[in-house]
């Protein structure tokens, strides 16, 4: 098996197909082996009927575990990873689109570097516009900053040569198998993010890198909802900001990276 894909949908109706149709596509472009392992997370909008149907559509290429509630990101994409085939395996957002071009590109650059155990593509707006998927480590001050003024950090110029980064957000990584047997599964006690930052840190520990390639893109059409409108706050966000406090307890930093730095061999 070449590639396994590990999405999550959870009240994802709007996106759901779009997505599973763009990697079945991608994979019949590229002439890979594919699988696509869909954990379905007691959503009641209507996912299910939709993913019954494209079930029927693909066959054993679409595997779909449905269940009766909502298990937040980690232990539901632990679910799919624990069955997933592939060589490399790709951790996909519902409302995340793959394309051909963008595939092909990050499995070849993957081969030709094998210390990058991730690789995330340039994600963009359904606009065409830039999103800010890869930034350093978070402390307390650029939580801060990426929740006040994430639209201000977009308008800047966007990374633009390939290589290394603190983390990426998991909308869209690629992983190769070597670096899933090395790093382990994701953080269960995370329910919802920052997973993805605990995983990069973890990841940079077992002698793997976190690449960023933005010579390709991928369309996110984020949902984001632990940003509520203007500067209310749901349950989302306060799973968050449990998360970033263990995840800040775990690591043993929160104000500064230099310790974390040394720690990791960050730019050793």
């Amino acid at each position: 098996m070449d590639v396994s894909a590990v999405v999550l949908s959870f009240n994802s109706k709007r996106y759901i197909e779009t997505c599973v149709r763009s990697l079945v596509q991608s994979y019949d472009a590229c002439a890979l082996a594919g699988e696509i392992l869909v954990v379905e997370n007691g959503s009641i909008d209507g996912s299910v009927d939709v993913l019954r149907g494209l079930q029927a559509e693909f066959g054993a290429r679409l595997k779909v575990f449905y269940l009766p509630q909502n298990t937040g990101t980690t232990r539901s994409r632990n679910l799919a990873l624990r069955e997933a085939q592939g060589a490399a395996i790709l951790i996909l957002d519902s409302d995340a689109y793959m394309n051909p071009q963008a595939l092909a590109a990050m499995l070849a650059y993957q081969r030709a570097h094998p210390r990058a155990g991730m690789l995330a593509p340039k994600l963009i707006y359904p606009s065409g516009k830039f999103q800010l998927s890869v930034d350093t480590f978070p402390t307390i001050a650029r939580k801060a900053q990426r929740f006040f003024a994430l639209r201000s950090l977009e308008a800047r110029e966007p990374p633009s040569a390939a290589g290394p980064v603190d983390y990426a957000i998991s909308a869209c990584w690629l992983l190769s198998s070597a670096a899933v047997r090395a790093t382990g599964l994701l953080d269960e006690r995370i329910f919802y993010s920052p997973e993805d930052v605990d995983y990069c840190i973890r990841l940079w520990r077992a002698g793997f890198q976190v690449h960023y390639f933005p010579e390709v893109s991928v369309v996110h059409d984020a949902q984001e909802i632990s940003r509520p409108k203007g500067l209310g706050i749901n349950k989302f966000t306060i799973r968050h900001a449990k998360g970033l406090a263990y995840l800040f307890a775990k690591h043993r930093y929160c104000l500064s990276l230099g310790g974390l730095y040394r720690r990791l061999g960050r730019f050793s």
